[in-house]
């Protein structure tokens, strides 16, 4: 079994050319991932002067190329929470942007040519006890009401066992915009469309400290290969642990790096496979500490979650692969002991209110806190940061959102086993 994501291996790496850093840009973007690739490529397609600066050796090796594969609209959390919180033309916007998400996404991947087997196929989120579903239909029954989303529909348990071979469900939510793609092949097709357009991306190269030049937007980028003046720069760095973001302590203080983790089956042929899911969609259930999975084209179960309230590594991918060995058994109990092929785990950008967060902060603008809805929303604000920067400020859907710090949080976040105790309680005593 490999510890290494899936996606990164079974798809082309993208290779930087071998170039000097370029002194001075229009554009400095910090962090390779989706968001960072798809800031470079729009900044290039308007003809600026554009470099990412990636700390790793290669693009989207973090969390762009370490998750479940999903692209999917809907909020992180419960629409009608949300609602009741900020108001309903806010909340409705805010959902709308998810929907906008999957849309940028399904545009980039035709207008660049991307060959990463985006599908559209919708999401089936699934209730494992019958409670859950009284709490689906309000959720679907709001939805509607409001105006936000006509295409949902509650599936009983009759339907979503004739398209998910498992017992385990009771019915479920469908989201019908919802899609999925492969990750390591999207990565290298945005990288690669992002350079063809003028972007210059540069792997390897840490940046170590930002100095604001006056009280303007430029900023001298000292990285471990040199420095960049830039007219403007982009923090796209999610939870990364590397170089820079570890001196803003107010982004540390606002975001909490979580581990999910993911296992993917050996190949199980695609009469199995079809008779698993028939209907090819990506599906999560309803949990505090909840499964997500799809199948892929080369007929693989990825099958993740939330195992373990820990940081990744090798020893704590390796553990949370057992435990997720245990929840694929309970789902599907017919694969038996299946191969797993590949196990790896990734850090998940979470805010305190699981919303994304974007904007500019004394001279600098940002993007993250995508709260494991990332893969579509990344390339999206990617996009619309791009228009910020450019001074169309009602470009970014997230803007003037407060951002207040979580009480107690420094830097590694010491509280996550209580947290992981407290919401398995809650899921056994639902």
């Amino acid at each position: 079994m490999k510890l290494e994501s899936y996606w990164t291996d079974s798809a082309p790496q993208f290779i930087s050319p071998t170039r000097e850093l370029p002194t001075q840009v229009d554009v400095a973007i910090v962090g390779g991932g989706f968001t960072g690739l798809s800031a470079a490529l729009a900044f290039a397609k308007r003809g600026a002067s554009v470099v990412v600066l990636e700390a790793g050796p290669h693009v989207a090796a973090e969390a762009s190329g370490r998750n479940g594969g999903h692209v999917n609209n809907g909020l992180a959390v419960d629409y009608a929470e949300v609602a009741a919180k900020v108001g309903v033309e806010r909340a409705r916007a805010w959902y709308h942007a998810y929907d906008d998400a999957v849309d940028t996404v399904a545009r980039l991947v035709e207008q660049e040519q991307i060959a990463c087997d985006f599908l559209r196929h919708g999401k089936l989120k699934m209730a494992t006890k019958p409670y859950q579903m009284d709490a689906l239909q309000r959720s679907a029954d709001r939805l509607i009401a409001d105006g936000v989303d006509s295409d949902v529909e509650i599936l009983d348990a009759a339907r979503v066992r004739a398209e998910v071979q498992s017992e385990r469900f009771h019915g479920g939510l469908l989201y019908k915009r919802s899609g999925q793609m492969h990750m390591g092949r999207f990565a290298w097709g945005l990288a690669t469309a992002a350079e063809r357009h003028g972007a210059a991306i540069h792997t390897g190269t840490e940046v170590r400290r930002l100095e604001r030049i006056g009280n303007t937007h430029a900023h001298r980028v000292h990285t471990a290969r040199g420095t960049i003046t830039a007219k403007q720069v982009l923090l796209a760095t999610g939870a990364s642990r590397h170089g820079a973001y570890g001196s803003f302590g107010w982004l540390r203080r606002r975001i909490v790096p979580i581990g999910s983790f993911i296992v993917v089956t050996e190949p199980l042929g695609a009469e199995r496979a079809a008779a698993m899911l028939a209907r090819q969609r990506t599906y999560t259930t309803v949990a505090n500490i909840h499964h997500y999975f799809r199948m892929t084209p080369d007929t693989r179960l990825v099958f993740g979650g939330r195992a373990r309230f820990a940081i990744s590594s090798p020893q704590s991918d390796a553990a949370s692969g057992e435990i997720l060995r245990q929840g694929l058994h309970e789902t599907f109990p017919q694969l038996g002991q299946v191969r797993l092929d590949y196990c790896w785990g990734g850090l998940v950008d979470m805010t305190r209110d699981r919303l994304p967060q974007a904007g500019e902060r004394d001279g600098l603008y940002y993007s993250m806190g995508y709260s494991g809805h990332g893969t579509q929303m990344s390339v999206h604000m990617g996009q619309c940061m791009a228009q910020v920067m450019a001074g169309d400020a009602l470009a970014n859907p997230w803007r003037e959102r407060e951002w207040p710090a979580i009480p107690g949080h420094f830097g590694p976040p010491w509280f996550l086993p209580v947290i992981g105790l407290y919401y398995q309680l809650k899921d056994k005593l639902a």
